[in-house]
């Protein structure tokens, strides 16, 4: 196929080509004058998976010919040809290895970092000894640095990097799978040496940015019949350029960088990187404008010079399409309209971007027109139903259950698999509801004994005390009864109660590589010591993370692809998106390396922390080289405005600084492109304007209206009506909160029931009016009724620091009067009207005129005497159901007082005004109101007069208030 030459030989093919396709025309050329079956001799070397499937394809299309041997790059080295090499250590069992040694470290001297770091610097040191293994990089390399500046950091750094020395030393220990990679390719490259294979062997796609793939290409190169063919090698940058590509430090983040390297380490020239076929590149003119926009920092003054010699570049740009939209939802929108399109053209297409937000987005957007796209990243393992519920599990572990984790759990649909799931759903329905309706925030087999009992449901809640109501796991145990454990639960959570097996928790494609992932950790689990629930739940969690994501969507289209910026580098398509074209997206931004700063890793020959941009900026010249292409950002992410990635900033900025090759003409035709798309995406989700919902006032029929309400519930009737009339007459109950938390409501009856207990046992003994006392019933009370240790001490804490002022004043109210009721109910009737008053008294003590003294007692600020006179006549109402004996167990008799009871420090008293508010004037006027609200024309507003704008309601939504405000008029509606 080559011709006998003492130079490697190296090939390139310009950005845009359709790399694979290019590949195999120049390759037809070159096997034009051979026999069929030397096709079968031929072996091809590519990076990625889809790049073979690619050129399988277009084998199967024809015409027939006999398929070359098509190799993986990572897997060019097999085990198998090299018996006399140790088998690589798995990948799980280095990481563990490195978190004991990292944790014993950590136990000799503890300020070096915290314990909760150990997996985070287990997995940053794990790939920092990979890179120096990929590198040929010696842990010597490194302790030679100059680190005369650096020597506090350098050293604690240094101390860690020590630890791995072991791993670096000959037959001390199995390679990692870098090092065995790197070992492999050494023993490939020196058999080759001694005896050369006779076939063509061709290296495609790489671009050389790893060490021990520079040394393959570079082997490869100086085959007798071998070749190098690189991707988007850029024919039109000049040589002084290409010259200026010597040093990392200032050039690594240019996209030929790494080709300057490998011709540098060929001893080649530009010039001699000769074209692998004559496959011309979609826009020659259009490479030739981007070339120039990526020249390296410190020759962009070559602008000036190089400028206008450019072509047209109305010409160049004619099919490129600049969308910058407002938000990542219009930009998602817009792509997914561009997507459609092309599907119902019969285009290839195919969105690039590191964005996975921006991937999902889109996905999202194309689900309406059934349009599922092929996307090669696939559903992380951590993600799938598998994944998740695995770490739900984890959560049992950790923490007691709650009823939010409880019923996670028993919703998901991989619990309860192995028989009568319908049963189990209605009951976890129904055990919702309980849990709301009780705020049972920690369940427990009492605290639903007899619940089941009523749903015949015993041997259910049996299951779930086994599997969920278990006390967490405390303390250090070994990785291996961990792992075991958690299959163990995890599986008899998934079967249900008396079923064998595990369900369908491991049957489908998500399941079984969760279940061979949790296998892995379980083999590996002798090398992982012991560990606490914390450091399991990472463990797990990082192994998930670094699964082998899913790829088994259901028939996605075959011309809408998604695709990462490694496969875009080697695909070919007719459309290609470049989204999320915004600085720290696209590129991403290196993020900080704990071990070695930019000069160190130089000086040491690791790689760059620009490396990624370099990769990143070679993408970018690769795609925005298709035959059409749209490159799209968002003005704004979702809490800030963006900036424009480096490389759309400097090719926009090239352009409208070339009036003279009408770049800003250019550059205005391809925004008002993406600005026509930008339309279509509103058009697309414009909706009809509807006018907004009025204040609504609405008046049901008279006998729907409600014939009884509680003193607590009048104060509700007067300020917003609508709450009385969504509660009583269309029967609406907010939904009681799955996780009850520690607010004020729950604070109000654990006081009141305080209180209670208190005063009773002060008017049985009066020696136990202390604040001691208070302090000793709170806490008990406290310490059953209060699950949250935190909510515990706070609550006691406030009501200690209020006991002293309490018991000051219960002092004077003791000897003022003796308490006879604690919550009596009393009931008040309207005959006339048909209507009954309900009351819940706190207090009520009776003095030696036979009067009646009225306590409510309030843990926020009790109302002042105004707003009870106006709103809030629960005490007075109160006052006035006592004057008619409407309490149980008390007669008529004059009320000497009503007063709300602060339990604040100090505490605040707040009388009901009963001078001016007498109790007959009171009922008069709650007569009265009531009256008026069994008027037919009598409307519920919504909202009427409430204390505070800011205040909500229940009911808000219902009413719609937002659409109108307390400003508008009340419209009526008569309901029949």
């Amino acid at each position: 196929m080559f011709s006998d030459t003492p130079a490697p030989r190296l090939f390139g093919l310009a950005p845009g080509v359709d790399f694979p396709a290019a590949l195999i025309d120049g390759l037809t050329e070159r096997m034009a004058d051979t026999p069929p079956e030397a096709w079968a001799q031929v072996e091809l070397i590519v990076n990625t998976r889809r790049m073979s499937r690619r050129i399988r394809d277009i084998f199967d299309a024809g015409p027939p010919k006999l398929l070359p041997r098509v190799r993986l790059l990572t897997s060019l080295a097999d085990a198998t040809d090299m018996p006399d090499l140790p088998d690589p250590v798995p990948a799980l069992r280095r990481r563990l290895e490195l978190s004991q040694l990292i944790a014993r470290l950590l136990d000799q001297q503890p300020d070096l970092a915290p314990r909760t770091a150990l997996f985070d610097l287990a997995d940053s040191l794990t790939a920092l000894m990979d890179e120096m293994q990929g590198e040929g990089v010696p842990p010597s390399a490194i302790a030679a640095l100059d680190v005369s500046d650096l020597s506090g950091h350098w050293e604690r750094a240094q101390t860690f990097i020590s630890i791995v020395q072991s791993y670096f030393d000959k037959d001390a220990e199995p390679p990692d799978t870098a090092a065995w990679q790197r070992l492999a390719t050494l023993r490939l490259i020196r058999d080759w040496e001694l005896s050369p294979p006779d076939h063509p062997v061709i290296l495609a796609g790489s671009t050389g940015s790893r060490g021990t793939t520079a040394l393959l290409m570079r082997a490869v190169a100086r085959l007798p019949q071998g070749a190098v063919v690189l991707p988007g090698f850029d024919y039109d940058m000049p040589d002084h350029v290409w010259d200026a590509l010597t040093d990392g430090m200032t050039s690594e983040d240019h996209p030929q960088y790494r080709f300057a390297r490998l011709m540098q380490q060929m001893e080649l020239r530009p010039d001699q990187v000769t074209p692998w076929s004559d496959t011309p590149a979609p826009s020659a003119d259009r490479n030739r404008l981007v070339s120039l926009s990526l020249r390296p920092a410190p020759v962009t003054d070559q602008w000036l010079t190089d400028g206008p010699t450019l072509p047209d570049l109305t010409i160049a740009t004619k099919d490129v399409t600049l969308l910058e939209a407002p938000t990542r939802r219009d930009e998602a929108l817009a792509i997914a309209m561009r997507l459609r399109k092309a599907a119902e053209d019969g285009q290839t297409a195919a969105l690039i971007t590191p964005d996975r937000m921006l991937t999902r987005q889109v996905t999202s957007a194309l689900d309406r027109w059934d349009i599922v796209p092929d996307d090669s990243a696939g559903t992380p393992l951590q993600l799938t139903p598998p994944g998740r519920f695995l770490r739900h599990v984890l959560d049992l572990f950790q923490r007691p259950c709650t009823a939010e984790t409880l019923l996670t759990l028993l919703k998901h649909p991989l619990t309860h698999t192995g028989q009568d799931r319908n049963r189990h759903l209605i009951l976890t329905r129904e055990l919702e509801l309980h849990i709301r309706r009780q705020g049972i925030p920690f369940p427990t087999a009492e605290a639903l004994q007899g619940w089941a009992e009523k749903q015949d449901a015993a041997e259910w809640l049996a299951w779930m005390a086994a599997c969920f109501m278990v006390d967490p796991l405390k303390g250090k145990r070994p990785l291996s009864d961990w792992a075991e454990t958690h299959i163990a639960r995890a599986e008899a959570i998934s079967a249900g109660p008396n079923a064998t097996g595990s369900g369908i928790l491991w049957d489908q494609a998500a399941g079984r590589s969760a279940k061979a992932a949790m296998q892995q950790i379980a083999a590996e689990a002798p090398h992982g010591g012991e560990m606490d629930a914390t450091d399991y739940d990472s463990l797990v969690s990082g192994v998930l993370v670094s699964a082998e994501p899913l790829r088994d969507r259901d028939a996605p289209h075959p011309h809408i692809l998604i695709w990462g910026t490694l496969e875009a580098r080697v695909q070919g398509t007719d459309l290609m998106i470049l989204g999320g074209l915004n600085e720290g997206s696209w590129p991403e931004l290196p993020g900080a390396d704990p071990w070695l700063n930019r000069k160190m890793r130089h000086d040491a020959g690791l790689l760059l922390p620009e490396r990624r941009i370099g990769l990143a900026a070679h993408d970018f010249q690769q795609a925005v080289a298709a035959p059409e292409v749209w490159m799209t950002r968002s003005l704004r992410s979702d809490d800030a405005e963006t900036v424009a990635g480096r490389w759309l900033n400097r090719l926009t900025n090239l352009m409208n600084g070339l009036p003279g090759r009408n770049g800003p003409k250019a550059l205005r035709q391809m925004q008002a492109r993406g600005a026509d798309w930008l339309a279509h995406a509103r058009a697309l989700e414009a909706t009809e304007p509807v006018a907004p919902a009025l204040r609504p006032s609405p008046c049901p029929p008279v006998e729907a209206r409600p014939k009884q309400l509680s003193v607590t519930e009048i104060k509700r009737l007067i300020r917003d009506p609508y709450a009385i009339y969504a509660r009583h007459v269309l029967r609406l109950r907010p939904l009681d909160p799955l996780q009850r938390a520690p607010d004020a409501l729950l604070r109000g009856i654990l006081l009141h029931s305080v209180i209670e207990h208190f005063v009773r046992d002060v008017t049985a003994n009066p020696s136990l009016l202390t604040p001691q006392h208070l302090s000793a019933i709170a806490r008990e009370r406290l310490d059953s009724d209060v699950p949250w240790p935190s909510t515990r001490r706070i609550w006691q804490a406030r009501l200690d620091k209020a006991a002293g002022g309490f018991v000051a004043n219960e002092a004077q109210r003791q000897t003022a009067a003796t308490p006879v009721v604690h919550e009596t109910r009393g009931r008040a009737e309207i005959p006339m009207l048909g209507f009954t008053l309900t009351a819940m008294a706190d207090r009520i003590d009776r003095d030696s005129e036979g009067r009646l003294h009225i306590f409510d007692y309030k843990t926020g600020t009790p109302p002042s005497p105004s707003e009870q006179a106006k709103f809030d006549k629960q005490l007075l109402l109160e006052a006035a159901m006592a004057t008619q004996g409407a309490f149980d167990g008390l007669a008529p008799a004059e009320v000497a007082q009503a007063l709300y009871i602060g339990l604040t420090a100090p505490p605040k008293e707040v009388p009901a005004p009963l001078g001016k508010e007498p109790p007959e004037k009171v009922w008069d006027e709650f007569t009265a109101l009531i009256a008026a609200y069994q008027q037919a024309d009598q409307g519920f507003t919504a909202r009427r007069a409430m204390q505070e704008d800011k205040h909500v309601s229940d009911y808000d939504q219902l009413s719609r208030f937002g659409e109108w405000d307390g400003a508008d008029d009340a419209t009526q509606e008569v309901l029949e």
